[in-house]
């Protein structure tokens, strides 16, 4: 096989992957997710029902389709923080910048999709299970770039302190919009919600995790 065959075969399986979730959401919004079944989005997908399991493991994934991108996310912007930059400084600056592009990562998903995720149970429990990962992923990241030991619990605190930050206007956002405020409206509340609720937190980890 080629590396030209490869390829294809690898865009492939994005497109049948998208359209998958594509077909999903286009469900979940018509009918609910909780009312949804996998073959009903199997038929809509044109797909076998195994096909939709063998690219997502579970359903709520089909909804929450980003959730590797959420659940790094926070660990990504501390990796990449700038050199005398600190956790909480590098954290503010991605999470503001996500703000002013109305990143769907951050929960500017829109009012009917804010709808369909506060309404079902299953997607907020999914939701809860997907920051304690985040914040997981950060805790470990924070402990290896700052060395500290085993049974230090700064990590895991800041960590905690940090994503309950992000938990917090997650939150903020899908309530705006499934309220019915525009994306600039909400970006307008979020900004000043961010600088504040980060400044609240400066004087505990303002010089905490800076990079040399």
């Amino acid at each position: 096989m080629t590396s030209t065959d490869v390829g294809l075969r690898e865009l492939k399986k994005q497109e049948t992957r998208q359209l998958i979730s594509d077909k999903a959401t286009l469900l979940f919004i018509e009918k609910g997710f909780e009312e949804t079944t996998i073959a009903e989005i199997a038929t809509a997908a044109r797909v076998a029902k195994k096909t939709v399991t063998n690219y997502f493991a579970r359903k709520e994934d089909l909804a929450l389709d980003q959730h590797e991108e959420f659940t790094n996310g926070l660990a990504n912007a501390v990796r990449d923080r700038e050199p005398g930059e600190s956790a909480l400084a590098a954290l503010r600056r991605v999470f503001l910048a996500a703000v002013a592009e109305h990143s769907p990562v951050i929960g500017f998903t829109g009012q009917v999709f804010a709808k369909m995720v506060l309404e079902s149970p299953t997607l907020t429990a999914r939701l809860r299970e997907l920051h304690e990962l985040r914040e997981e992923a950060l805790a470990t990241l924070l402990a290896a770039e700052t060395g500290a030991d085993a049974d230090d619990v700064t990590p895991v605190m800041a960590a905690a302190e940090l994503n309950a930050i992000d938990r917090v206007l997650f939150r903020e956002v899908l309530r705006r919009s499934h309220a019915g405020e525009s994306n600039d409206e909400i970006a307008e509340a979020l900004t000043k919600a961010t600088q504040r609720a980060f400044e609240l937190l400066e004087p505990a980890f303002g010089d905490y995790a800076i990079r040399v």
